[in-house]
């Protein structure tokens, strides 16, 4: 199916699942206010810095990891199949190659997109997360699981079954204190995605993995996206890229969600982009990939303006020592931004 599709009808595909084939339009600058709100979360001088540039195949899922007074971040390139790391002083390495996928038969292994240059297979990992111990756990698309390094290189596969039925392609997740962890499992990772013959659940979920048993949390018939949980743990957000619209969810004492409300609907917005990676900060802010850029809203729901990039990014990740920079991976480049605000990561 996506071999002889036209690029146009790829990018649709595409938007649906990160949004990243269009360009984002060409502001004069790069923070866009939209309530005096945000003269406390960002400077609205405040420039994005690219730090490597038309590299990679396609970023995703950035988490920063702190050692002592200096630290890193992970970041995964989801064709090139491998978490890479970039550190501090700026050097780039490859953190875990074979990441995402495994195996060794590729002819249904990914999902096949095309860039503007040629096509890609969609089979690396995506999301990526630090536990209590500070382990790093992932999704990986191409083996359709949540994997989980160890301290000696080895990888304890946590979830990739429910109820018997292989996961669709496990996309972001999210961890919570007490070891809880929250992912959406889109079929964004299948070759004819929603239609794939592969697809084994007759949905798209939202799940919670807690002392080693899955839980499902609501089903969806679209895309599920980017996930976060609020700074007091009260609440889990789930983003879809499909309908444009962020939920939230109440989170109970024993780790299940409920009464999932619409926090916010981007569908009013034209701009290119659409809802993918999603963070916190220490003030309940929410951020989130949506039309134009990355939004910034208040923790009632209201849009209090936007970060532009050159291109529109995927996912982000707070970092450095104080957690006021935030990391982009966005196509195929990674940029950063200063906040005023520490945002929330592990």
């Amino acid at each position: 199916m996506f071999p002889t599709m036209k690029k146009v009808t790829v990018c649709l595909v595409l938007a649906a699942i990160a949004g990243f084939c269009v360009l984002a339009q060409s502001p004069s600058r790069t923070v866009i206010r939209l309530d005096p709100a945000l003269d406390e979360i960002i400077d609205t001088t405040a420039k994005a810095d690219l730090l490597k540039g038309d590299y990679f195949g396609f970023l995703e899922g950035p988490v920063w990891v702190q050692t002592g007074a200096t630290g890193y971040l992970l970041f995964s390139d989801v064709p090139a199949n491998a978490i890479y790391k970039w550190t501090s002083s700026g050097e780039l390495s490859v953190f875990l190659a074979r990441a995402g996928f495994t195996g060794t038969d590729l002819s249904r292994a990914g999902s096949l997109y095309f860039n503007g240059r040629f096509y890609l297979v969609e089979l690396g990992p995506v999301g990526i997360m630090l536990d209590r111990q500070g382990r790093v756990v992932f999704t990986a698309h191409g083996d359709r699981a949540i994997v989980r390094l160890e301290k000696d290189g080895t990888r304890t596969v946590l979830a990739n079954r429910y109820q018997g039925k292989r996961l669709n392609s496990p996309n972001d997740l999210v961890g919570k204190s007490d070891g809880a962890i929250y992912f959406t499992d889109p079929p964004g990772g299948l070759r004819e995605l929603a239609k794939s013959p592969d697809k084994e659940l007759p949905y798209s979920g939202v799940f919670l993995w807690k002392d080693g048993k899955l839980s499902l949390l609501d089903q969806f018939q679209t895309f599920p996206n980017g996930i976060a949980v609020s700074a007091d743990e009260k609440y889990l957000y789930v983003n879809d890229s499909q309908t444009k619209k962020i939920m939230r969810y109440e989170i109970k004492p024993d780790d299940t969600a409920a009464n999932g409300r619409v926090f916010v609907d981007m569908t009013g917005d034209s701009a290119p982009g659409v809802p993918d990676g999603m963070k916190v900060d220490q003030k309940g802010n929410v951020y989130c990939t949506g039309p134009g850029g990355v939004w910034i809203m208040s923790s009632a729901g209201k849009h209090l303006g936007t970060i532009h990039l050159p291109v529109t990014a995927a996912n982000f990740a707070f970092g450095d020592a104080d957690s006021k920079t935030i990391y982009f991976t966005a196509g195929t480049s990674l940029y950063r931004i200063r906040t005023k605000i520490p945002g929330v990561r592990p």
